[in-house]
């Protein structure tokens, strides 16, 4: 089944690292992965909301980080340095600053942290709420990692946290 998505080889209970380690799937790098992934996927669902072609392309670069940074998390602790090495792309200080610049632009416009929020006033601004919680889980299994032995690079914390606050004000911006 050359080329197949079914290669079988998780059926027991195991998932393959890149550079073909295999740990348990529940093993709290895959979990961190995981989250990532669903993070993922709720950015790409508030795309087809979106009138705004700009914002839109800034959501699909911002799912591309994301691609970077769970390439990242899916290596072991023994292949950093490879992967460091390595063509992928990586989250860098770049990365979080244009998150930064973000934030300030959309507080410049008005929008600040006044309280928590009640989403669902637009589909849109739920969208990017689903993105936000998922974006907090996905920082809170990053930041479990190190109690595992896997050393995460300060970047990825930075990047998570500032892309959920930018979330979060995408939201609100949606709902006014």
């Amino acid at each position: 089944m050359a080329g197949s998505i079914a290669t079988r080889t998780g059926d027991e209970g195991t998932t393959g690292l890149l550079y073909g380690q295999r740990v348990p799937k529940d093993h709290p790098q895959i979990e961190a992965v995981g989250a990532f992934d669903e993070l993922n996927v709720a950015l790409g669902a508030t795309k087809p909301l979106l009138v705004d072609s700009d914002l839109r392309g800034f959501i699909t670069g911002l799912q591309h980080n994301l691609v970077a940074l769970m390439g990242e998390l899916a290596c072991a602790e023994s292949d950093r340095a490879r992967y460091a090495d390595s063509k992928f792309s990586k989250i860098t200080g770049a990365d979080v600053t244009k998150l930064d610049e973000a934030v300030g632009v959309l507080e410049a416009r008005g929008l600040k942290f006044d309280g928590w929020a009640t989403p669902g006033a637009t589909a849109l601004g739920s969208a990017f709420d689903t993105a936000r919680v998922t974006a907090r889980r996905a920082e809170r299994r990053l930041h479990a990692l190190p109690a595992h032995g896997r050393t995460v690079r300060p970047e990825l914390s930075q990047f998570t946290n500032r892309l959920a606050d930018l979330l979060w004000l995408l939201a609100r911006q949606a709902e006014h």
